[in-house]
C-alpha cells in the first residue's frame, strides 16, 4: 500500500473510530489502533489517537465528569493509573504483532464472558475493582486500548447506558492523563504523530458528532448489543493477517 493508500485507510478509519467512541463512549481506540496502526506503526498510531481523542473528546469528558459516580469510577481509575507504566514499557519492547494477537485474544475472551455470562453479576471487592482497573491500564498504555475490562464490568453491573457511557468517558478522562505523561516522558509524542493527528482530527471529529446524536436515539439494549459488535470486530481487526494485504 502506498503512502497516499495508506492515508486515506488512516482518514476513513479515524472517521470510523469516531463515530464509536462518541456513541459508546469506548472503542475508537479498538478500531483505530488495530487499522491504523497496520499501515504505520502502533508506536505512532497510540500517541497520534492520545491527541486527537483529548483535544476532541474535551466537551463530552466535561460533561460525563458532572454525569457518572465517582465512587464507581475512582477505584477503576486508581488501578488504571497505576498500570498504564507497564503497558507503555510493552509498547516500547513487545513484538507489536505479538501485542496485537494478545490483545484479540483477550477482546474474544471478554466478549465470550458478555454473552454467555446472562446474569453474570460484576464483583464489588476494592480488591476486584483495583484489578480490573490495573488490566485496563496496561492495555490503554500499551495500545490505547483500555475500554474492553471496564465495559465488561460495567455492563455487569446493570446500570443504564447512559451512566455507563458517563462512567466511561471520566474514566477514560484519568487513564489518557496517566498515558500522555507517560508518552511525553519517553519522547513518544513526536513531530511526526502532531502531524498525523492534524490530519485524522477533522474525520475523527465527524465522527464523534455523529456518534453522539445517534446514542441519544438508541435505547439500554441497543446500546448493549452495539457494545458486543464492538469488541467484536476489536477482535477481528486486531488479528495482523490482513496485514500483507494494508503494507507496500
Amino acid at each position: 500500500m502506498s503512502f497516499d493508500a495508506a492515508l486515506l485507510w488512516a482518514i476513513a478509519t479515524a472517521l470510523i473510530a469516531g463515530a464509536t467512541r462518541g456513541f459508546s463512549g469506548f472503542g475508537g481506540a479498538l478500531i483505530f489502533m488495530p487499522l491504523v496502526g497496520a499501515v504505520f506503526s502502533p508506536k505512532l498510531a497510540a500517541p497520534t489517537l492520545l491527541v486527537i481523542d483529548t483535544v476532541l473528546t474535551l466537551p463530552m469528558v466535561l460533561q460525563a465528569m458532572r454525569a457518572c459516580i465517582w465512587r464507581q469510577v475512582a477505584p477503576l481509575g486508581l488501578g488504571a493509573v497505576a498500570a498504564v507504566p507497564l503497558g507503555v514499557w510493552l509498547l516500547e519492547e513487545i513484538d507489536p504483532v505479538v501485542l496485537r494477537w494478545a490483545i484479540a485474544t483477550l477482546a474474544v475472551a471478554l466478549l465470550m464472558l458478555l454473552i454467555l455470562g446472562r446474569g453474570w453479576q460484576a464483583p464489588h471487592s476494592l480488591a476486584a475493582k483495583l484489578g480490573i482497573g490495573a488490566l485496563s491500564g496496561m492495555l490503554g498504555g500499551a495500545a490505547q486500548l483500555s475500554g474492553p475490562p471496564v465495559v465488561v464490568y460495567w455492563l455487569g453491573t446493570g446500570q443504564n447506558a447512559a451512566l455507563v457511557r458517563a462512567n466511561l468517558f471520566a474514566f477514560f478522562a484519568l487513564t489518557t492523563l496517566a498515558s500522555g505523561t507517560a508518552y511525553v516522558s519517553r519522547g513518544l509524542v513526536t513531530a511526526e504523530v502532531l502531524k498525523l493527528s492534524l490530519v485524522l482530527g477533522p474525520t475523527y471529529a465527524l465522527g464523534l458528532v455523529a456518534g453522539a446524536r445517534g446514542f441519544r436515539l438508541a435505547n439500554d439494549r441497543q446500546f448493549r448489543l452495539i457494545a458486543y459488535w464492538v469488541i467484536a470486530l476489536s477482535a477481528v481487526a486486531s488479528v495482523p493477517l490482513l496485514d500483507p494485504l494494508l503494507r507496500p
